[in-house]
């Protein structure tokens, strides 16, 4: 079986500095114009390295930069993004995009901080992961900045080298003003473990509400939560989801969104869930950012793979078993589950049909990337959420110690 794999080139032209140090000579110069550009992909230059690269001087408007990409493009590579980070009087952190036809100026607000130190390595590194994992370069590109931007929000001063830069957060752990959160950044494939979905129907037949049956889970030991509102009205799903937000952050438990990437972004959810007909995950990964989940529900094989593709953290995998919660839902079996988890490069979550009963002999399918199970009416169509929970949390953790055991 033979394999073919595409090497992309970023270049970053490291010869200034953001403070302003010159790190590269003449000789170093002839050579990036000569043999790297030509050879590149991209370049990411600064404004100072542009200059440099031109033999010109000093940049100072979007005009300036837009020639300078265009100038540059002229020397080889097949795009080039000139960083605008240190552009004077401008209020708007605006880096400009050139492809050979186009331009594209990707403006974002401008973060006061001084921790600046390793934005621009950083920015190529994450362009470079993106176009590894298949994306193509303008939503590379736009992915990584907004990593970088986020980074650069969550940094804390920590004096280093010149003392005039410190470090932004590459983790996302670090908080500007020093205080300590229980949330969690960025994805862990355990948090899959008891996957709790939620239901408003259910919730109006028992008599409780979303909030209540979201604290009733998490206290019985759910790991995420996803609010599935198929039928709400905007503005009550929002105020639903942003009460979610504040008792899931308290807790330390993500909380994902089904479908609808503007409620996400409007109470700063953890990311959200989509389905094979929702948004694709690759324009979802662009609209969230790096450090925002995203799941993709996934039958097939070839499902997984896109979906590694367009850069979601996990897949969902079912229906395992008929359920009453998706009309005419075709389901895969333990089969088709054991399938698509071992072809999967994404950690799975199993949905579909699954309850106390039937959990543990999903969890013994001894497949590695299944992580946990995602459940619906098994918890919340349930006079007690919390004991439920708990019942089914019990089943989970056999079902994973028996799993362990056989596979040592």
């Amino acid at each position: 079986m033979n394999f073919q794999f595409e090497a992309a080139l970023v270049v970053d032209p490291v010869m200034v500095s953001t403070s302003g140090d010159v790190l590269a000579g003449p000789s170093i110069l002839a050579e990036f114009r000569e043999e790297l550009l030509p050879m590149a992909d991209i370049i990411t230059p600064n404004l100072k390295e542009a200059s440099a690269l031109l033999g010109c001087q000093q940049l100072k408007t979007v005009s300036d930069m837009r020639s300078a990409a265009k100038l540059l493009h002229e020397m080889g590579p097949r795009y080039v993004i000139v960083k605008g980070g240190d552009l004077p009087d401008s209020l708007d952190a605006v880096d400009v995009f050139f492809d050979g036809q186009d331009f594209y100026e990707l403006r974002s607000s401008r973060i006061k901080t001084r921790n600046t130190h390793g934005t621009g390595c950083s920015l190529a590194s994450c362009i470079a992961a993106e176009l590894a994992k298949g994306s193509s370069m303008l939503p590379a590109v736009k992915v990584a900045k907004r990593y970088v931007e986020t980074a650069l929000d969550y940094s804390k001063d920590i004096a280093i080298g010149n003392g005039t830069q410190g470090p932004f957060d590459h983790i996302f752990r670090l908080k500007s003003n020093g205080q300590k959160s229980h949330r969690q950044v960025g994805f862990n494939p355990s948090d899959l473990f008891l996957y709790a979905v939620t239901d408003s129907g259910m919730n109006e037949k028992w008599g409780r509400s979303i909030t209540d049956a979201v604290k009733a889970a998490i206290e019985g030991g759910a790991t995420i939560v996803q609010l599935r509102e198929k039928d709400a009205e905007t503005h009550k799903f929002l105020e639903a989801a942003k009460a979610c937000c504040e008792i899931c952050h308290s807790h330390g438990i993500p909380l994902l969104i089904n479908d609808r990437i503007d409620i996400a972004l409007a109470c700063d959810a953890d990311g959200v869930h989509v389905g094979q007909s929702d948004m694709p995950a690759s324009v979802a990964r662009t609209l969230l950012g790096p450090e925002k989940i995203i799941g993709v529900s996934c039958k097939t094989i070839e499902q997984a793979h896109q979906a590694w593709i367009d850069g979601a953290d996990y897949i969902g995998c079912g229906g395992v078993y008929p359920t009453n919660t998706k009309a005419n839902n075709l389901t895969v079996g333990l089969e088709g589950l054991k399938t698509v988890c071992k072809a999967s490069k994404l950690p799975v979550v199993a949905i579909g049909g699954i309850n106390a009963s039937n959990a543990g002999s999903v969890m013994e399918t001894a497949v590695q990337n299944l992580k946990g199970v995602a459940v619906v009416s098994a918890l919340f169509d349930r006079e007690c959420i919390l004991t439920e929970t708990r019942k089914l949390h019990a089943v989970l953790k056999t079902a994973a110690s028996m799993t362990l055991q056989r596979t040592h």
